[in-house]
């Protein structure tokens, strides 16, 4: 027993913290082994297929169609981070358009919407990408980030960089499947 105080009396406070370190890690430790506390694999609810759709304006291209073309792959950078390379199933891509009044009609509301002559070589597009996610309580995750609409994304090709924002997010097949019979066994679980 004095062998055991005297080790205690030449301790320092930096042991002590360490010490006091090691036995909270051991107990958050347990808590999550026994499920007290959730990690974020657990949240995950579902893994299936989506589509963005990824929405670029102001591209400025002289030539005669834009680089970008349905049923290739893209390489995407989301904030600026690389992810991989996705399928584009999309591509809408219009002249730059401005909306003109029509003068000589009674209704002064009447407007028309032409291409913007000013601005001949440039477009506004949409490309519509797909990729595998986990689906969360908080949304589809893709590479480690949440996509959510607003977020920055680069596509890159061979012979293009373009940027532009997330404009609309669809869960395609399977994803409604595993909730509905998440639900069910939930219920199930109840009863």
């Amino acid at each position: 027993m004095e062998n055991f105080l005297n080790t205690l009396k030449k301790l320092r406070i930096v042991d002590y913290i360490i010490i006091i370190g090691i036995i909270l890690a051991a107990i958050v430790g347990f808590c999550t082994m026994k499920g007290a506390r959730s990690t974020a694999s657990k949240s995950i609810d579902a893994v299936s297929q989506i589509s963005f759709d990824v929405v670029m304006r102001g591209i400025t291209y002289t030539g005669s169609e834009l680089p970008i073309k349905a049923n290739e792959t893209t390489f995407i950078s989301i904030r600026n981070v690389p992810y991989s390379d996705l399928k584009i199933t999309n591509v809408k891509a219009e002249r730059r358009k401005i909306v003109l009044p029509v003068l000589n009609t009674r209704n002064t509301k009447t407007v028309i919407v032409v291409e913007d002559v000013s601005q001949p070589n440039v477009y506004d597009a949409v490309v519509t990408l797909t990729d595998t996610a986990k689906i969360t309580k908080d949304g589809a995750v893709v590479g480690g980030n949440k996509i959510k609409i607003g977020l920055p994304i680069t596509l890159e090709g061979a012979d293009y960089r373009l940027n532009g924002t997330v404009s609309n997010i669809q869960l395609i097949n399977g994803a409604e499947e595993v909730a509905k019979d998440q639900q069910l066994s939930a219920v199930e679980n109840v009863q």
